[in-house]
């Protein structure tokens, strides 16, 4: 029965029918940990492991004794949107980059640098907009400093509307700082 009126729901919501109000849409939260294990380096290879080339899957390789290198960390989008025009962090995206301050203390990510990146949504020019990124990125980087991460490990950079994440180049969801480890 619970099935059945389930599937009701969803039909007459799909149908376009609201016959009930909207319900709150859920932030994306994170934790401390989350952070430390997208970003913990692998583990580097053992003594003795050649670093020669290898033709073959990286499993062969492996066992073979060569090394193989880890994929790119990829980007940890932090969650941090912001209002149109506006470089303001918005209160509930402080709790997760109370978070991300935590992570970046901790020893695991002790050595590691990291670039702040900002990112906006394509209304505007593309010179304001890459000056409005920066901004976003330099917000983030100063909120963490607040929270005593150490502003050396931190780049802030601004990519303006040049890298949006949604096919709307105008979506809200292009507004936002991403996060990843600074490579040298």
């Amino acid at each position: 029965m619970r099935k059945q009126a389930t599937m009701t729901a969803v039909a007459i919501l799909s149908a376009g029918l609201n016959m009930w109000p909207a319900l709150p849409v859920q932030a994306q939260t994170y934790k401390a940990d989350d952070i430390i294990k997208h970003f913990t380096p692998a583990q580097p290879p053992a003594p003795g492991t050649t670093r020669g080339l290898c033709i073959g899957t990286e499993a062969d390789c492996s066992r073979a004794g060569h090394a193989v290198k880890p994929a790119a960390v990829a980007a940890f989008d932090l969650v941090v949107r912001f209002k149109y025009n506006s470089d303001v962090i918005e209160p509930e995206a402080r709790g997760n980059l109370d978070e991300f301050a935590k992570a970046l203390k901790a020893p695991q990510l002790g050595a590691s640098r990291f670039v702040v990146e900002g990112h906006t949504d394509a209304a505007g020019t593309p010179s304001y907009n890459l000056e409005l990124s920066e901004r976003r990125a330099q917000a983030v980087v100063r909120y963490l400093g607040e929270r005593g991460v150490d502003a050396a490990k931190l780049e802030a950079r601004g990519y303006g509307q040049s890298k949006p994440i949604v096919a709307d180049p105008f979506a809200g969801e292009n507004r936002r700082v991403e996060t990843r480890l600074k490579s040298e």
